[in-house]
């Protein structure tokens, strides 16, 4: 059982701290940790979800997870990509970009409203150098950020994100992030 601290929708705590299943359900807000993962090439790595997950089953989606009721988003950022995808990494090779808010209803009567902590990393790891969490993903993969742009404009059913407002503007930190990167 995972438990999570709700938050307002100022992301100010409200003291209660309620099970993961039960915040989806009710569409309480609460927080979570993704990372945009770019590889030396400038492309970016998106996670297979497992058909198994009730949120986006089969969706491309990026490293992300909850933080757990107590948790801060540095640790939790570190301990999402370790479950999923084997990286073992401190805090202080990741950067943070934004508190991203996202505020969707999945087709199946969930919702996800959530105040994202987005990180950034940088990495020379190929894809078959990553340990996907069976339970969780099926694959990773690196996609250039122009087909994932290409994806998101066209509400690509096959991406987790493609229908969020917030990634728009993810995605443009990423490139300029990238562009300096090669500089």
């Amino acid at each position: 059982m995972e438990l999570l601290d709700v938050v307002n929708e100022n992301n100010e705590l409200t003291g209660d701290i309620v099970e993961r299943e039960i915040v989806h359900e009710m569409g309480l807000w609460h927080r979570e940790v993704a990372v945009i993962i770019v590889n030396k090439e400038g492309k970016m790595l998106l996670e297979k979800r497992a058909p198994t997950k009730k949120q986006s089953p089969n969706k491309w989606g990026l490293c992300a997870g909850h933080i757990e009721a107590g948790d801060i988003p540095e640790n939790a950022i570190v301990r999402e990509m370790k479950e999923e995808i084997g990286v073992d990494i401190s805090i202080d090779e990741l950067e943070f970009i934004k508190t991203a808010v996202r505020d969707i209803k999945f087709n199946n009567n969930l919702y996800n409203r959530a105040f994202q902590y987005t990180y950034f990393w940088i990495t020379d790891k190929r894809e078959s150098e990553f340990v996907v969490q069976e339970e969780e993903l099926t694959e990773v993969r690196f996609f250039e950020v122009q087909e994932i742009k290409d994806k998101v404009k066209s509400r690509d059913k096959d991406i987790a994100f493609s229908n969020e407002e917030y990634i728009d503007e993810i995605i443009s930190i990423v490139e300029e992030k990238i562009k300096n990167n090669r500089a």
